[in-house]
């Protein structure tokens, strides 16, 4: 038996695909609010956002600059001195992931000997090759903490300082420290990479 005709049901139809357009465009305004909050409180601590562009240059995702990408976008920095930062930055986040407590979801049950012994290997290359870059830092202790903090940590010197005159005294001592470890010879970070232990 079909259903009997009822002239308002098209317009009750109607009157919900309405009402869940509106819903749409209310929760994509709660998000855009929500993400320019974000960025702006990122910004105000100093993060470096940049906004990325999609297919139809129109904008998209927001993506953190590192330090050393915020600085080189500025032209801050030469493209030897970017180059020896990121290699310090390397190395200083393989040390440094050494002395966190592992992961209990690291299923990794068929490990075999020479597996741990590459591994311990590659610990003790990276321990000296973060040694032999603190040497060529005379292990002064501001150009060692401004590398460990923009190369290593990955954030901009007004992300680290509280104001404006400390942030730019930092990036003066990044730039000296980075002009040290850009000023090594070629064939010295295979030495150090390939040095007995």
């Amino acid at each position: 038996m079909p259903r009997p005709y009822n002239p308002a049901r098209p317009d009750r139809r109607h009157l919900a695909l309405v009402a869940h357009r509106q819903r749409q465009q209310a929760d994509a305004t709660e998000v855009a609010i929500g993400v320019a909050e974000t960025a702006a409180l990122s910004r105000a601590r100093g993060a470096a956002l940049v906004v990325q562009l999609c297919a139809q240059r129109q904008p998209g995702p927001l993506r953190r600059l590192s330090g050393l990408d915020w600085l080189a976008r500025k032209g801050r920095l030469t493209a030897a001195q970017k180059q020896a930062g990121e290699a310090y930055g390397r190395v200083w986040r393989r040390v440094e992931a050494l002395s966190r407590i592992g992961s209990s979801l690291d299923m990794s049950f068929c490990s075999r000997d020479h597996d741990v012994l590459s591994a311990a290997e590659a610990r003790a290359r990276d321990i000296q090759r973060l040694k032999s870059y603190r040497t060529r830092l005379r292990h002064q202790p501001d150009l060692v903490a401004a590398c460990d903090q923009i190369c290593g940590g990955e954030v901009t010197p007004r992300e680290v300082c509280a104001n404006g005159v400390q942030a730019g005294r930092l990036e003066g001592i990044l730039l000296v420290a980075l002009d040290l470890l850009a000023s090594e010879d070629p064939g010295e970070s295979t030495r150090v990479s390939h040095a007995p232990n």
